[in-house]
């Protein structure tokens, strides 16, 4: 192929910007892995990384070729956290599970607690995992 058929047939894959390399008579993609910066995930993200596996394979391999797997999955972490986060003050604050409480029927407290963290983590789940 010369190079003015070249310039006629654009890949979708060149499209979105990637590359080829010469091997022989073929054009590889270069798929080689990004610089990609270290991020924090936690129970969270990787919850919805084997959530994006099972339901969003397409969006799943997407984010990882395009390098932002690790970005996104440490934003729904940090989301997730600070949403069960404000639930769960929320509850307890409704419900007047309050220090005194866990001082006076730490049982009674510890009951109350995992109910209400049980609670928020079901809601997170409906928000984010949809």
């Amino acid at each position: 192929m010369d190079e003015m058929d070249r310039e006629k047939t654009v890949s979708e894959f060149e499209k979105m910007g990637g590359t080829y390399i010469q091997c022989g008579d073929y054009l590889i993609p270069n798929l080689g892995l990004s610089d990609e910066e270290e991020y924090e995930i936690g129970g969270w993200g990787m919850r919805y990384r084997q959530f994006l596996k099972e339901n969003h394979q397409g969006r799943y391999e997407w984010l990882i070729l395009s390098g932002k797997l690790l970005k996104h999955l440490a934003e729904v972490d940090q989301r997730a956290r600070q949403m069960q986060d404000q639930l769960v003050e929320h509850f307890a604050k409704q419900e007047g599970v309050t220090e005194q409480m866990k001082s006076e029927d730490a049982m009674l407290w510890v009951r109350k607690m995992n109910n209400i963290s049980n609670r928020a983590t079901e809601i997170v789940i409906d928000e984010i995992f949809v």
